[in-house]
């Protein structure tokens, strides 16, 4: 059997979040369900872009949604094990009329649409065996609309065309399976989709007449002996099936046409006055009446072809345009005002006062302008323009804000509307038709929203020579980016993937800013407090000429941190602190800063907590949110964060929250509006983009610098006092075998207290590194991503995957000496299969080499060999060939001990690097221990500034 581990340790106090689920990939394979937890699921997409149910954990926000239960639970869980092409089929063919959440019936509406594609196909039947349904047009947009999911970020254009792909495999799977025609197919997944036969309305233009400029022909198609499907008048068919033993066929060849009829008083009056089975002369208001009821004749199962106009008549017909920002500003802010005017357009040319008139005062329907067919409805164009003149008119007044702007652009002022001095506008956005009126960017606006879209065209933002680290060319794009939202005073999210360099690119535009900065004013960074010491590392190695304060207890005592002032903070070009210290200390409140940077922000997701709202007070020029954690995820997170990033453009929690729930309504929820309104503040790059990874090292080795907890801070003290008392009383051999000795004692504690102590605890919180690997793998979790975390010691391997399942939501696998050498093949396929478990650890020893994982992206090496070489072994397991991904190697350190300063010697001393460790490769080694007493001491000696963090500091 494989080692799948189970939690014993103390149970983690937070709940799990949906994104610290770490929700499997699949392909169009099956899925053990035993390898999820129960309980409801939730459509989610992998990195590799693919659909599949991941559990939805107690604390997720799901708007208070009911998630399918009973037995349409169990039938689409079943479709989906079988791959993501039968699961979306499934759904859009067998579930048309069930009650599905929004995330569920963003899927069905593609599936239905596959449905609806296929049934259009004239020859479907003839061409079973060989159906190609063409995708639509509109997947791009379609990516862009879909409701919040796990794995979001991966959901686009190529992914649906993949997905459509799998659906026209899935189909033929299920047709060769069940050898039923097409039609006896659809109509046991669904009576709705019971296509009995292929009739067609076809309208084309008749330019030969002008009182009738239309004209009009019902088609059925059938099998005339052994030749080609031909399509005939569906008059013919009262011939063809003439006599009573045919009056079910005709009967069933017509009852798409009854169905339609039962929803469109035009088809009504065509069958009732049998007019439908003739060819017909039409008049614009007639082909006007049939044109709008082309949507019934389509979801009915009628093929209905029309002209080219029709389709594209959301951009051909007359209507009002609203464009804002057409003149430059020298600043921009979230409060800036912009000009705003209006106008009648026909295809982005403005119409004139007499066309808007000769429109206005004519028939509606179809109408024939500037030598084309187009849409007019002249109380809706009426009522549009009405509304939008007078909201020009308190415009005019008052002044647009860029916030109301963007949410124009965006289309959502109406949802969110919050009254006060825009309520002329709101009014207007809310009774608009988006139909008949649209919000264009002026060209001061456009250009900015060009620049924020596409960063890529940004030019200058050079940091300089105090940068001692070559920037890569996204990197480089990231720093303009950053640069130009600060100088406009707008909120960046920098949501690059993990291991993308966030924290070199911030450190970047600090120099910018410490360049160009006329007044003294500092900026601040926020974070974790276990992730202060890698940002004063990253410091003090990149940028060494930022000058920066750390304000927080690890480093400062409590009461020097209270007695800060404005202008202490005002001496250097950036502040630490941590989340917690932010409140606890009214110097952040009290100071004005050039940047607030808050790093792993979703750390304020909560915006009733006391840390929320004590960041969102401190007072900045302009705002920066990091975060790996995509935001697309989780509505009440992205409210949280924009609330920090861009104050109102989200409106309150109860707009917002009326915002989305308006856009998870209808027949196809779309939550397109608010990914725009949202787009121009997010720079999100992945790993998995080709243009990222062709410019990327395959492998990259990231430091994870931990602190200590409490308990191991005491304890490593007490074993520095013991060593300097027994290395006095010994020599040779005897000293040699001390020094080993307590050297091993130094790394079990900085791994965990219980593992020097021995009593099996392993509370998590006791550990600094425990926290740091929490920290971690939930955001490698949230990425859908797999994990090796190598430890050389066998006794933690056991506490490290029971701690992991509890972060990761599921089990994972084990591998150490014991481990039998026939399992460890079926351990590694286990983890290799993109379903499978999301985390393996082993023992340095045992799985060091001869093991192929590539299906991880990340190698944890939480305790360190001190040997390169050993340690590059390992992390070759997942970067061998076969390796799609860039590999993130993250090598945990406890500042201020043994384990810091080993590794400046390493890192300093490459070239003696094999001979600080023992030839066997074992804990102590041969220049460790001939060094002299004092020089060992002052080796093993701890930093308590440096090592004590959070767990030290008391901090919540």
């Amino acid at each position: 059997m494989e080692r799948r581990c189970t939690s014993s340790l103390r149970h983690d106090p937070r709940p799990i979040s949906l994104t610290r689920v770490k929700a499997h990939a699949t392909a169009a394979v099956s899925i053990d369900p035993a390898i999820l937890p129960p309980g409801p699921r939730i459509p989610a997409v992998s990195p590799h872009g693919r659909v599949y149910l991941a559990p939805l954990h107690a604390d997720a926000d799901d708007l208070g949604t009911a998630r399918p239960s009973g037995p349409l639970a169990e039938r689409i869980e079943h479709a989906f094990q079988k791959g993501q092409g039968h699961g979306v089929l499934h759904l859009g063919a067998a579930e048309v009329s069930a009650d599905l959440p929004p995330d569920f019936a963003y899927f069905r509406d593609l599936g239905r649409r596959f449905v609806t594609a296929l049934r259009s196909i004239p020859d479907a039947e003839e061409e079973r065996d060989a159906l190609h349904v063409l995708p639509p047009d509109d997947l791009a947009m379609m990516a862009v609309s879909a409701p919040p999911l796990l794995g979001a970020e991966y959901l686009n254009e190529e992914a649906l065309v993949s997905l459509w792909a799998d659906m026209e495999q899935a189909l033929h799977a299920e047709l060769q399976e069940t050898r039923e025609s097409v039609g006896a197919y659809l109509k046991r997944q669904d009576p709705l989709w019971n296509l009995v036969g292929r009739v067609g309305f076809h309208l084309v233009e008749n330019k030969g007449n002008q009182d009738a400029p239309f004209a009009f022909m019902a088609t059925y198609s059938t099998r005339l002996s052994q030749a080609r499907v031909k399509h005939l008048p569906l008059g013919k068919a009262l011939k063809e099936y003439a006599g009573s033993q045919n009056r079910n066929a005709l009967l069933s060849l017509l009852l798409p046409v009854q169905r339609a009829a039962e929803h469109s008083p035009l088809l009504k009056d065509l069958l009732d006055s049998r007019e439908v089975f003739e060819a017909q002369e039409w008049t614009p208001k007639e082909a006007y009446r049939f044109l709008k009821d082309v949507q019934v004749f389509e979801e009915a199962g009628v093929i209905v072809r029309v002209p080219d106009f029709w389709r594209a008549r959301r951009s051909s017909r007359p209507q009002v345009s609203i464009t804002v920002g057409k003149k430059d500003l020298p600043s921009l802010g979230m409060q800036a005002l912009l000009d705003f005017s209006v106008a009648v357009t026909l295809d982005g040319e403005t119409l004139s006062e007499a066309e808007v008139r000769h429109i206005l005062e004519g028939a509606d329907g179809l109408v024939l302008l500037k030598g084309r067919w187009v849409e007019v409805d002249r109380d809706r164009l009426k009522e549009a323009l009405s509304s939008w003149k007078a909201a020009h008119k308190a415009a005019a007044r008052e002044g647009i804000s860029f916030v109301d702007a963007m949410r124009l652009l965006a289309g959502a002022q109406g949802a969110m509307s919050g009254g006060g001095s825009g309520s002329a506008i709101d009014q207007a956005a809310g009774r608009a038709d988006p139909e008949w009126s649209q919000v264009v960017a002026g060209p001061f606006l456009k250009e900015v929203l060009d620049k924020l879209r596409g960063p890529e065209g940004l030019s200058g933002a050079d940091p300089g020579p105090g940068l001692l680290a070559t920037l890569r060319p996204y990197q480089k794009v990231g720093v303009r980016w950053l640069a130009f939202l600060t100088q406009l005073g707008l909120g960046a999210c920098l949501a690059d993937d993990m291991g993308l360099g966030k924290t070199l690119q911030v450190l970047a535009l600090l120099l910018l800013i410490q360049k160009e900065q006329g007044d003294r004013l500092p900026s601040l960074l926020v974070a974790p407090t276990s992730l202060l010491s890698n940002w004063q590392g990253e410091i003090e190695r990149f940028t060494p000429g930022l000058s920066t304060l750390i304000a927080h207890p690890s480093v400062l005592p409590s009461a020097e941190v209270a007695r800060l002032t404005p202008a202490d903070l005002a001496r250097v070009d950036l502040v630490l602190t941590s989340y917690g210290s932010v409140h606890r200390f009214p110097i952040f409140a009290q100071a004005g800063f050039r940047l607030v940077i808050l790093d792993e922000a979703q750390a304020i997701k909560n915006p009733a907590a006391r840390q929320t709202r004590a960041v969102k007070a401190i007072l900045g020029r302009a705002r920066i949110a990091l975060t790996g954690t995509p935001v697309e995820n989780r509505l009440s997170d992205l409210w949280s964060i924009f609330d920090f990033l861009c104050p109102g453009l989200l409106g309150s929690t109860q707009v917002f929250g009326r915002f989305a729930k308006r856009l998870s309504q209808g027949d196809r929820p779309n939550y397109g509006p608010l990914r725009e309104l949202i787009r121009p503040y997010i720079l999100r790059r992945l790993k998995s983009d080709r243009r990222i990874i062709a410019d990327l090292p395959d492998k990259t080795e990231l430091y994870a610098y931990c602190s200590l907890g409490k308990k191991q801070a005491a304890l490593y003290r007490q074993a520095v006092d013991d060593l300097t008392r027994q290395i006095q009383a010994v020599d040779g051999i005897q000293r040699r075998g001390l020094i080993l000795s307590f050297l091993l004692r130094f790394k079990q504690l900085c791994n965990h207290p219980s593992q020097w102590l021995g009593d099996g605890g392993y509370d998590p919180e006791e550990s600094g590194k425990f926290i740091r690997l929490r920290e971690l793998c939930e955001a490698i979790a949230s990425r859908q991503e797999k994990a090796l975390v190598f430890t050389q010691f066998r006794e933690m391997t056991g506490p490290l995957c029971d701690y992991l399942t509890q972060v990761f939501g599921r089990p994972g696998l084990v591998l150490h000496g014991a481990t039998q050498v026939k399992q460890r093949h079926k351990l590694v396929e286990s983890f290799q299969s993109e379903s499978g478990p999301p985390f393996f650890v082993l023992s340095l020893k045992a799985g060091g080499t001869g093991l192929n994982l590539t299906a991880a992206s990340h190698v944890i090496h939480f305790d360190r060999w001190w040997n390169p070489a050993v340690e590059g072994q390992a992390s070759d397991r997942a970067y061998r060939i076969g390796q799609k991904r860039n590999v993130l190697v993250h090598k945990f350190v406890c500042r201020g001990t043994v384990e810091e300063k080993i590794d400046a010697l390493i890192v300093a001393k490459q070239g003696m690097a094999k001979d600080l460790v023992d030839a066997d490769g074992g804990d102590g080694g041969a220049l460790l221990t001939e060094m002299n007493d004092e020089d060992l001491l002052r080796l093993v000696s701890l930093d308590i500034k440096s090592a004590v963090g959070e767990s030290g500091s008391g901090e919540a």
